[in-house]
């Protein structure tokens, strides 16, 4: 069965503007993919700033991505009764305000609690802009239109994540974060000028939202996502070892691999919504199947430099069309609540990266090496899809018993 997300002619909002207004919430994305991914690039100087280890300071990272887990679900459920434009608005300022706190905060705690308020706008901005920008297009352009949004994050890696790093390590790692705030200005701008207004929905309820939580159907994708996609992270997370110890390269391979892994993400977000309008169900199996695949391919190609990074380039692309293709399911599986569901997508793969980086760790203290990362990943792929096809299989049965 092809999941879609439903949409009545009371549902759709009519703009001008559609492909200006899904530029200003990608530009939201951006935003949200630059200051996610540019503190792992100036650790080291952030390190020094607050006078603390690389690992000490890696807590600041854990902290930005716990601010997701938690502020998606509260923000998305406490806020659906606003108008939709007016809380886009909010949260990317919000995330803003956080980049700024992060900026002129002094020690580790400060930091760390910054960090904390920066990440949870995270996945309640997804949530909304993915919802706003369904409603934007036509149903059958409706998985499109939510890869846009989500391909904002895609290109920060690419642009984003390279420039700010760039600046931060001239210019001090603050004015990184000064920048990403200047991002979240714009956004607000543009989304105020493009999107259009939406009444706000006074049927809804903090009760009638979380009430989402007891769907099946999203406690499966969801149960998918946090595992299923630890996969990617189980693997990459150990990409600099990987590079530097087991192909024998110089550091300087390291952005190459980078660059690699956000190409990758980019073409994936961009095929993502092609698939998604095609069948969500099937992309999501058949992306996790394929994760699994490369994964224990690049078991075996880990020593030899080009084929891993052709490898780092597919898991990338297939993972991002995994995570948008989730996020649709996740939007139609919570019936009323959306916002919620495509919120809840960005606390589960946040927890994924969590999970994915610490057995990767396991395996690597327990002496199997750092290419042993991809079969523990290769393993988490799998049990992503023996979850996803249990909640599918659940579904058709709920429909022909």
């Amino acid at each position: 069965m092809v999941s879609t997300l439903e949409t009545t002619p009371a549902t759709r909002t009519r703009t001008k503007h559609v492909s200006l207004a899904l530029l200003a919430l990608a530009l939201g994305g951006f935003a949200i993919g630059t200051t996610e991914f540019m503190t792992m690039g100036l650790l080291e100087e952030i390190a020094d700033g607050i006078h603390r280890s690389n690992a000490t300071t890696g807590h600041i990272i854990t902290a930005y991505a716990f601010g997701v887990v938690v502020g998606a679900p509260i923000i998305v459920s406490l806020g659906a009764r606003l108008p939709k434009r007016e809380l886009a608005i909010g949260l990317i300022l919000a995330l803003g305000v956080g980049n700024a706190i992060t900026a002129m905060a002094s020690g580790y705690l400060p930091v760390m609690l910054a960090r904390f308020v920066a990440g949870l706008p995270h996945g309640a901005y997804f949530g909304v802009a993915s919802l706003i920008a369904a409603s934007l297009v036509r149903p059958e352009y409706k998985g499109r239109a939510v890869s846009s949004v989500m391909l904002g994050l895609s290109v920060a890696t690419v642009v984003g994540v390279p420039a700010s790093t760039a600046l931060g390590q001239h210019l001090g790692w603050r004015s990184a974060y000064w920048v990403v705030l200047a991002i979240t200005i714009a956004t607000a701008l543009m989304i105020f000028a493009f999107v259009p207004h939406s009444p706000a929905n006074v049927d809804a309820s903090l009760r009638g939202e979380l009430a989402a939580l007891k769907r099946p159907q999203v406690l499966y994708a969801v149960s998918a996502g946090m595992v299923g996609f630890g996969g990617l992270f189980a693997m990459y997370s150990y990409i600099a070892p990987l590079v530097t110890k087991v192909a024998d390269q110089s550091e300087s391979w390291i952005p190459w691999f980078a660059l690699a892994f956000g190409i990758g993400s980019v073409l994936g977000s961009w095929a993502a919504g092609v698939l998604a309008d095609w069948n969500v169900e099937r992309s999501i199996l058949y992306g996790f199947v394929a994760t699994a695949v490369a994964l224990v391919a690049f078991f075996f190609a880990a020593p030899h430099v080009l084929p891993a990074m052709i490898l780092v380039f597919t898991v990338a692309m297939i993972s991002s069309i995994v995570a948008i293709n989730l996020q649709v399911r996740l939007m139609h599986a919570a019936g009323d609540a959306q916002m919620l569901g495509a919120a809840l997508n960005h606390s589960a793969l946040n927890i994924a990266n969590g999970l994915g980086a610490w057995l990767g760790s396991v395996a690597i203290a327990a002496g199997y090496g750092y290419r042993a990362s991809s079969l523990v990943g290769a393993g988490l792929a799998i049990a992503g899809v023996v979850i996803f096809a249990c909640g599918v299989a659940a579904q058709r049965r709920s429909v022909n018993p």
